[in-house]
């Protein structure tokens, strides 16, 4: 794997998952995900197996391993953390959101990006 989690800021790093993505969703759900935490996520994903997709030329995130990671309980993290993953995830569909729980979970700064990644996925950033 040639993404030096530990060289680059949570923005690089998400762009690099994203070259060769086009979905608006996924391109939001990642960017969430490096812009949250300087890349938390991205950096665990990156150090460990199992939830990039390394079939393409690049990697990039494997959503369905996500999704299913969220729902056995594979993915451990804070309430906040694992919130935002859930609502990444989400945006994607590949894991159910309940928004009154990430509201309820997540800091004003989080809810920024969640709302930012919201509108990204819409087209309406």
């Amino acid at each position: 794997m040639t993404l030096p989690a530990d060289l680059a800021t949570g923005a690089d790093l998400a762009e690099r998952l994203l070259r060769d993505v086009g979905n608006e969703q996924m391109r939001a759900a990642t960017r969430l995900l490096g812009a949250h935490r300087d890349g938390y996520w991205l950096r665990r994903f990156t150090a460990s197996s199992g939830m990039l997709d390394t079939e393409g030329a690049t990697p990039s995130i494997d959503w369905t391993a996500v999704g299913l990671g969220l729902i056995d309980g594979d993915l451990q993290g804070s309430f906040s953390e694992l919130a935002v993953l859930r609502f990444a995830a989400s945006l994607v569909g590949r894991a159910p959101v309940d928004l009154k729980t990430v509201l309820g979970s997540v800091n004003a700064g989080e809810a920024h990006l969640l709302v930012r990644a919201l509108r990204e996925a819409a087209n309406l950033a």
